[in-house]
């Protein structure tokens, strides 16, 4: 089945992926998912590395090179290729999504739930408090699954951003929204795998302990790549992987051709 599930843990580092989420953790250990490390593209902040994820582009390319930069995206996404290939979409997501997609500016009554077929994205349920909870995220996701069946379902949670801006990514608050965060999927993720949906499980950015990000640093840069598919060779590998690669990763979990602006990523290795 070519339906794709994409997980965007907004402000996650790898190591904490790697040391608090265990239902995650457990999947790899049990050759169910790959798990790798991906390095983010600069600047490490939000609405640029949204837009990395989305369309496969860099910032010098889409010009998208600040959160400031409150525009339509000029790119193909993901949402624009899978529209173009008959397929449907769907997201809940930070209301930024919205903005670089569908409209800008976001309007909070008219753009909060969207429907309809002829935008970039097709169905969105938008947020726009960084507080927002991850649980309530996750369920807005599950009832435009289970309504409107999309093949690529993209979600974008908050929650670990927020606590690390406010208490830094060395503190109990940081880890705790991310074994929260962990417990979310691990009612849900069990589902998406019986349903045969591949299953992308990454973040934007990571965080450092002054509670920031958008720098050079490996706290701030280094995030998770998990992977959980028929077609994904599980495990934990050390291989680095270029952050500009995973959306021509879902093109190919799609089985839809990437855009010319993709990067030309061998996935021989990830892929069967």
């Amino acid at each position: 089945m070519n339906k794709v599930i994409m997980v965007v843990i907004d402000g996650l580092q790898y190591n904490v992926a790697a040391t608090q989420m265990g239902f995650i953790n457990h999947l790899v250990e049990r050759n169910e998912a790959a798990f790798y490390k991906v390095k983010s593209e600069l600047p490490s902040m939000s609405r640029p590395l949204y837009e990395v994820l989305l369309t496969g582009t860099p910032a010098s390319v889409n010009g998208i090179t600040s959160n400031d930069s409150i525009r339509l995206s000029t790119q193909k996404s993901l949402f624009h290729l899978t529209k173009e290939n008959g397929l449907r979409n769907a997201a809940t997501a930070f209301y930024w999504v919205s903005e670089l997609y569908n409209r800008t500016p976001f309007d909070k009554v008219e753009d909060r739930q969207q429907v309809n077929e002829d935008k970039a994205i097709q169905y969105g349920t938008f947020y726009f408090d960084d507080f927002y909870p991850d649980s309530h995220l996750l369920l807005d996701a599950e009832v435009l699954r289970r309504k409107h069946d999309p093949h690529f379902l993209y979600i974008h949670t908050m929650g670990v951003d927020n606590a690390g801006h406010i208490y830094g990514s060395d503190s109990k608050q940081y880890r705790k929204t991310a074994i929260n965060m962990d417990r979310y999927l691990a009612e849900l993720i069990p589902i998406w795998m019986k349903e045969g949906y591949h299953i992308v499980v990454t973040a934007d950015h990571g965080m450092n302990t002054d509670g920031e990000h958008g720098g050079t640093g490996s706290d701030e840069r280094d995030v998770p790549l998990f992977m959980i598919s028929e077609r994904v060779k599980p495990g934990c590998y050390e291989q680095v992987i270029p952050q500009l690669a995973i959306t021509p990763l879902i093109c190919k979990l799609l089985q839809i051709a990437p855009s010319e602006a993709m990067l030309d990523y061998d996935f021989s290795d990830m892929i069967r």
